[in-house]
């Protein structure tokens, strides 16, 4: 129904409930209050307590004229008062709020107590003008537009809640509700906006995160099923010499590898399509596990294509492959935007009449003008800088290929089954023999001088560093690190003669790669950049990794720079400089000096940011959660994941009782399909 049919919703107010996203009753009805106000809490003036939050319903005595400080500054003071005394409200430089109230009105203030000689204070409090009928129970907070006010939006869901039964659809029989213990969902709703009680709300928010999570898990496992049934892949028969190619290598691979290199193999000689998810730390060997299925699938005569986000990882990732089977004959491309025409030309020709084995590139591998011969496998490498699309597009190259996605984000495994529901999952938690531990430190910016003497004391002994600055220019932003100062500064003070390089990206391909390889070849002995190098780049002498700034960067960010270092023999070091302002920034300082397990940072990093900010959600085609969140809703998650693949599995999805959840799964499907789905 629409929402304008409600009464009390005319043109304006139609304006406002359409710009925060409310056009129907039923979006109305799932538009939940971000918290909550206890009015059967209130308290009395005379009970006040100093530096405690609280709720006074008081009533407008007198309003005292603005005053300003010598510094500009405006004070609003007005005095409110019940039957057992006064209070003061203080605003600070909002001198409209004298003319916000009148005498008399009844007001409820909700803020900060401050008892000063005996004069009682309330800084800077929410208000809200009431009505008598007003005053008492659990009154939602709703996230606001500037033009309603929380009563106009109260009355406009009460009126939803009260008139639309037809929105509020039960999706779950008796038996399964009675076996979870969750409440009907009618009842859920009408609690999350007017609860009853809080353990009326509390049990009706986690009704409503279980569907949530249900609906979501179901979607994926109906995507896996598509998988499940579709026998037209190329079935790859293990190709016998993967063997004598693990003992051609340098190192001995980790248990952790082996077994992710035993289902890969594995699902590559299904006659189904792979869709597998390989995960690991930064540094623990992703990149062999998909050269070996290259290897597999290209042997069998079978064409694939990896893509990668950035030229100078895509180079890498060639050289790599290029170098493991150099004992083979197979012929290995590389196509980038920086290819010239001529060779482009003789690629793509050879990329359709399959002389092309294997092909490495950045997004330059989704063009139109791209066809394969048979191509049989996709991998993408560090799958969360792309769009889901774009992976989709590379896949669609292909009839129904294996997909490999590899990432180096490190995800709890629970979070990855959440948001990858829909593939299989190969962890790889150990990191190969030899690989440093790299110590990290963090300092403030006092302590800067000395944190350069130390790389320069590691560069005179022939090792080579990195100093990450977060901005390229000054933007007006004083305090924030450019590269070319940052640049200019290390050359003036301490490293005159010594070739410093540059690099950010708003350089071309070309000068990035020239830069990189001059850096790799020990030419440049300093390499100050932006988080350009955060992702793959290997450079085994460097052994000092200095971040600027450093807590201006998500823990994510952080951990993928430190993994730039502790590549080779020598020991390595990871340096914060930073003078966080927030009890955030300095939480992830702690964390970064506490641990160097990515997964752990990840969970941390989780509980920092909340699970959709940290993740993205809607860059994964996930809709996003209203009141879920898959990292504390764990057991709730573990719940619903249970009953999503007890319903696949039996196919009681299709009986007529989950007819409603069903419906609503497959519009989450309907309306995401291009987004979620992998291929």
């Amino acid at each position: 129904m629409d929402i304008k049919s409600i009464k009390g919703v005319g043109p304006k107010t139609l304006k406002v409930l359409n710009s925060i996203g409310i056009y129907s009753t039923s979006d109305m009805l799932y538009y939940f209050p971000r918290g909550y106000e206890d009015r059967n809490n209130k308290k009395t003036v005379d009970k006040l307590i100093d530096g405690e939050n609280a709720v006074v319903n008081v009533e407008v005595s007198l309003i005292m004229r603005c005053k300003r400080t010598r510094t500009g500054k405006s004070i609003n003071r007005i005095v409110f008062k019940d039957d057992t005394g006064y209070l003061t409200g203080v605003w600070f430089n909002k001198p409209y709020m004298s003319k916000t109230f009148k005498i008399g009105e009844n007001i409820i203030l909700y803020g900060t107590i401050k008892i000063n000689n005996g004069e009682i204070e309330i800084i800077e409090p929410q208000y809200e003008k009431i009505k008598s009928e007003e005053y008492n129970g659990i009154i939602p907070i709703y996230p606001l537009s500037k033009n309603i006010t929380q009563n106009a939006l109260r009355k406009i869901s009460n009126q939803c809640i009260n008139s639309v039964n037809e929105d509020i659809k039960e999706c779950l029989p008796i038996e399964l509700k009675k076996r979870y213990e969750l409440e009907d969902i009618d009842y859920a709703i009408k609690n999350i906006h007017f609860p009853e009680s809080f353990d009326a709300l509390n049990k009706s928010i986690r009704r409503v995160k279980f569907d949530e999570l249900l609906k979501l898990q179901l979607a994926l496992f109906l995507i896996k099923n598509q998988y499940e049934n579709d026998k037209t892949a190329y079935k790859i028969n293990p190709c016998p010499q993967i063997p004598k190619l693990i003992e051609s290598l340098p190192y001995k691979l980790t248990n952790s590898q082996k077994n992710a290199v035993d289902e890969v193999i594995q699902d590559l000689n299904k006659n189904k399509a792979m869709n597998r998810l390989v995960q690991g730390d930064v540094g623990s060997g992703k990149t062999i596990i998909a050269i070996i299925a290259l290897f597999d699938c290209a042997m069998n005569g079978i064409q694939c294509a990896m893509m990668a986000p950035t030229e100078i990882l895509a180079q890498q990732n060639y050289e790599s492959i290029k170098k493991v089977l150099q004992k083979w004959d197979l012929n290995i491309q590389m196509l980038s935007g920086s290819t010239s025409k001529k060779d482009k030309d003789d690629i793509l020709m050879k990329l359709k009449n399959g002389e092309i084995n294997i092909i490495v590139g950045t997004h330059s591998l989704i063009q139109d003008d791209i066809e394969f011969k048979n191509l049989g496998l996709v991998i993408t490498d560090e799958q969360h800088r792309f769009g889901v699309r774009q992976r989709s597009n590379l896949a669609a190259k292909g009839h129904n290929p294996h997909v490999l996605v590899m990432t180096a984000t490190p995800i709890p495994r629970t979070l990855a089954l959440f948001i990858y529901g829909d593939m299989d999952i190969s962890i790889i938690n150990e990191l190969p023999p030899g690989r440093q531990k790299v110590d990290t430190y963090f300092v403030r910016p006092s302590l800067r001088d000395r944190i350069y003497k130390f790389l320069k004391k590691q560069i005179d002994e022939g090792r080579q560093g990195y100093v990450i600055c977060p901005m390229v220019s000054e933007n007006g932003d004083l305090d924030v690190s450019s590269v070319e100062q940052m640049a200019v500064f290390l050359k003036n003070n301490y490293f005159r003669n010594y070739k410093i390089g540059v690099i950010h990206g708003k350089l071309n391909y070309k000068e990035k790669e020239k830069i990189m390889k001059d850096f790799y070849n020990k030419k440049i002995q300093v390499l100050v950049s932006t988080t350009v190098v955060e992702v793959g780049i290997n450079v085994p002498n460097a052994t000092v990794m200095v971040v600027e700034d450093a807590d201006r960067f998500g823990l994510a960010q952080l951990h993928q720079l430190r993994g730039r270092v502790g590549r080779g023999i020598y020991k390595s070091y990871c340096i914060l400089i930073g003078d966080p302002k927030t009890s955030e920034g300095l939480e992830r300082m702690k964390i970064m000096v506490m641990t160097n397990d990515g997964f752990k940072i990840a969970e941390k990093d989780m509980e920092i940011r909340g699970t959709g900010e940290f993740f993205g959600l809607k860059q994964h085609g996930l809709p996003e959660l209203k009141l879920a969140d898959p990292i504390k809703d764990i057991d709730i998650l573990k719940d619903a994941r249970e009953v999503a693949k007890y319903l696949i599995e039996s196919k009681k999805i299709y009986d007529d009782e989950f007819k409603i959840l069903r419906e609503e799964t497959e519009k989450i499907l309907y309306e995401k399909k291009d987004d979620i789905n992998i291929n």
